[in-house]
């Protein structure tokens, strides 16, 4: 498909007038076009299309179909029928009214092109132009961010079915590549055992029957790993993508011990960001957020919200599902300094928030983070009757702290904490604390000191 850009053309004639009496009040579309005109432009999409070939349909058509296909939840043989068969539709794509559209492959084929060419921003970075050029969106006002959970295209399985499924594939894969080879080095068997689809309600119901099962299923690919990976073997098959893939999960879910392979135990298999959960999709992986578990993706929204104003979305954030918020929001300011989109205050949950976003979001992006702050966990802070680490008075030049009771600390230590955060242990002398009248407000150790342990300073103020 080849492309020339042409001079986007005003709605005909004929269409403006059978639709304004369909319309006579107008409607979202019709006013979309009268407002804000095409919106895009053949030329911003030009690096995505050769220079010869068969001409292809308008980018700034299919930009903007794509756009009402999200916005109705249209599928793309709907879509296509609706730049077919709708008015207002023509309308807003400049359209005759005899024009017969176009297959619905090419949604499919201009959406490829846009995720090869990483040209995904443009259909948001062109409307937020032209919003800024309205004066609907500006920057260092308020806007917010949360997180929602997108679902593979695949099945969620559980790790019986996944190592068994995985089998599967491979067999199938190689049945085409390499059907001969298969059919000798293949066991009778593997026919009934992989010849269809998985299901857990076909599996054992007993906890030691499901074990020798995953035991038998991994037997039968540690058996088809060493016959394709022994001297005689053809090399090309290693690289088979299905085959490394049954190696991965093998490896995760299995390990040899004495010379006999075992079935690992689930605190013994790698953590979700790293676990292949399905072989059809090896970027998909396990995650949960409160109450909710998915295999997928995350996605991270941010949009303004001002009172007065409309909302409207400035940045789009996706990744895989393990991934923890706090760990994309230095990413969201990066994003919104690029489109020159940066808020004075950012309002979210506090998954996006700790000590050190809090400052740097201020020092790096001038941005205020604002969102509440995970909740002291020991018992002083959760029973609200105890000495907890917020009523210690901290003297950062002195490097010391002072307790309720007046107690001055003996030690002042730099650290890092599990979760590799700067931290800064202070604790008191067992002389002190044994003898204080209110050691059972501070701990409940009949032998030790108190320990408190806090952010540097900067951190600290911050929170």
């Amino acid at each position: 498909m080849s492309l020339k850009p042409q001079t986007i053309s005003p709605v005909p004639e004929e269409t403006a007038r059978i639709a304004r009496s369909a319309y006579p009040k107008g409607n979202v579309y019709m006013h979309m076009r009268d407002e804000l005109g095409s919106i895009y432009e053949d030329e911003s999409f030009a690096d995505l299309f050769p220079n010869n070939g068969q001409p292809a349909e308008a980018p700034w058509r299919l930009a903007l179909v794509t756009i009402i296909q999200f916005a109705e939840g249209l599928s793309d043989r709907q879509a296509a029928d609706a730049v077919r068969g709708r008015i207002d539709v023509k309308y807003a794509l400049s359209l005759d009214l005899t024009d017969p559209g176009f297959d619905a492959s090419v949604l499919s084929e201009f959406r490829a092109r846009l995720i090869a060419g990483h040209a995904e921003e443009q259909l948001l970075t062109a409307m937020l132009t032209l919003f800024k050029e309205r004066g609907w969106l500006k920057a260092r006002g308020k806007q917010r961010t949360d997180s929602t959970h997108v679902l593979a295209k695949i099945r969620a399985i559980n790790r019986l079915v996944c190592v068994g499924e995985t089998l599967r594939h491979t067999l199938n894969c190689l049945a085409i590549v390499a059907p001969a080879w298969l059919l000798e080095h293949s066991q009778p068997e593997w026919v009934d055992r992989y010849g269809v689809r998985l299901e857990d309600s076909r599996l054992p119901s007993g906890e030691e029957e499901r074990q020798v099962w995953a035991e038998n299923v991994g037997q039968d690919g540690s058996t088809l790993l060493s016959a394709l990976f022994e001297p005689g073997a053809p090399s090309w098959l290693q690289e088979v993508p299905a085959v490394d893939i049954l190696r991965r999960v093998w490896v995760q879910n299995y390990q040899w011990s004495e010379g006999k392979l075992g079935w690992r135990s689930t605190e013994n298999i790698p953590p979700a960001a790293l676990y292949i959960s399905s072989p059809y999709d090896l970027d998909a992986h396990y995650s949960k957020k409160r109450t909710t578990s998915w295999v997928g993706f995350k996605v991270h929204l941010t949009e303004t919200c001002e009172k007065d104003s409309p909302h409207l979305i400035t940045h789009v954030e996706t990744t895989t599902a393990p991934v923890s918020d706090d760990a994309r929001t230095a990413t969201i300011h990066e994003g919104l300094k690029q489109k020159e989109l940066l808020p004075d205050q950012h309002i979210v949950d506090t998954g996006y928030v700790d000590a050190q976003l809090l400052h740097r979001s201020q020092q790096d992006y001038g941005i205020d983070l604002v969102g509440p702050t995970r909740a002291d966990d020991k018992w002083q802070a959760q029973q609200q009757t105890g000495f907890d680490a917020g009523k210690f008075q901290i003297d950062w030049q002195a490097k010391q702290a002072t307790c309720p009771e007046g107690c001055i600390s003996s030690s002042w230590t730099p650290a890092i904490d599990n979760r590799k955060n700067e931290v800064i242990k202070i604790k008191f002398s067992t002389k002190d604390c044994q003898c204080c009248p209110s050691r059972a407000l501070c701990t409940q150790s009949t032998r030790q000191r108190r320990t408190i342990t806090v952010r540097p300073e900067q951190h600290y103020q911050a929170l």
